[in-house]
């Protein structure tokens, strides 16, 4: 049985009729850039994530380094991030010319451990971005708090999260504003790149509309940094399609991740666990293992499709080595990061494919005989 790792036709068969048409209308008006579609969409995800702005975006690192930028954290300041998540959470830092400053992992999670936060700020310390990474929430009533204490800004790296509640709200309401990738593999993903910033924050969301389309309030003034970062009007018209199915899909995914819970349990193989004040959204299902490597190539061999998020902690990135971070800095992550396997997730994933997964684990760590902690 040949289990794909994500399936975008599955998802798109059912909705192609419509958004053929939404294009073509999109051609039909040819308004391509910041047409009416934007603004539909934008008015819609920010009512969605429980907000009073959205703010649509080339990409999700887009959204995160122009936050940095409108809330002027730059040379010389510092941004705490955890060393665990996608390049792109501290690239924005290191764009708008600050130092991010990584923080280990809580044990049996993913996300930023709070309880190490304090011990990383210092008097350059401007903000901290929490990644909701997984699609399972961070803990944000204790980063808040902190916040609050030390007078941070918090944006938060929602990216794949769309749709995720913590303590019965949505992720992206919590900070001063939230980051939302639309890469087309995400929950809710666009027909190529895209993104958005969605914020309460009125001002803050008058500049950064103003700095995504050349620095313009009006056309040819120029009052801000001039940046083209705008999402395209032809993603909007597929964002907005895709946003009604959203919730159902997201629920779908956290059916499939039961069924991984069920099957896997007893196995040998460490879970992904949220905590129970969380919905999650499951944008990715993330086991640890032993002997990866030969596990993913005997998967491959039986037809299942995985992949790795992420092999190589931040801190040792080559790109970050002038931070002079050695491994054994941030063990958790570091550890983490030599086990961590991600299964095949998708909404139409079938029963059927989940147990073929399970069993193919099941009897590998079987044939191993070691046992993970």
């Amino acid at each position: 049985m040949k289990v794909p790792f994500v399936n975008l036709q599955a998802q798109h068969e059912p909705l192609q009729t419509e958004i053929n048409l939404a294009i073509a209308n999109v051609f039909t008006n040819t308004s391509f850039v910041l047409g009416e579609e934007v603004n539909k969409f934008e008015e819609e995800f920010a009512a969605y994530c429980g907000v009073k702005h959205a703010i649509g975006l080339d990409s999700g690192l887009s959204a995160l380094k122009l936050a940095l930028e409108a809330y002027n954290i730059g040379e010389g300041d510092e941004v705490i991030v955890p060393a665990n998540t996608f390049i792109a959470t501290a690239a924005a830092v290191s764009f708008v010319g600050a130092k991010p400053v990584f923080v280990d992992i809580k044990p049996n999670t993913y996300n930023i451990d709070p309880a190490k936060i304090e011990a990383a700020i210092t008097d350059r310390t401007k903000a901290i971005i929490p990644v909701h990474l997984y699609g399972i929430p961070a803990d944000m009533n204790e980063i808040m708090a902190i916040a609050n204490q030390h007078n941070l800004i918090v944006i938060e790296d929602a990216c794949q999260a769309h749709g995720a509640y913590y303590r019965g709200q949505r992720i992206g309401s919590f900070g001063h504003a939230a980051a939302f990738s639309f890469y087309p593999a995400k929950n809710l993903g666009a027909a190529g790149d895209g993104g958005a910033l969605v914020t309460n924050d009125s001002q803050l969301n008058a500049q950064i509309k103003a700095m995504r389309n050349c620095g313009q309030k009006e056309k040819y003034v120029h009052v801000t940094t001039p940046y083209n970062h705008r999402l395209d009007t032809v993603h909007a018209a597929v964002l907005r399609i895709k946003l009604r199915h959203l919730d159902e899909w997201n629920a779908l995914r956290r059916q499939k991740a039961t069924l991984y819970h069920r099957f896997l349990l007893h196995s040998g193989v460490i879970t992904p666990a949220a905590p129970n004040y969380t919905i999650p959204v499951w944008h990715l299902y993330v086991v640890r293992v032993q002997n990866r490597a030969a596990l993913q190539a005997r998967l491959n061999e039986q037809g299942i499709s995985t992949a790795l998020h992420y092999p190589l902690p931040l801190h040792l990135q080559p790109y970050y080595e002038n931070l002079g971070h050695q491994r054994g800095d941030f063990p958790i992550t570091e550890a983490y990061a030599d086990q961590i396997l991600s299964l095949p997730m998708f909404p139409e994933l079938s029963e059927e494919q989940i147990e073929h997964v399970a069993n193919a684990l099941k009897v590998f760590v079987a044939t191993q005989e070691l046992t993970i902690t």
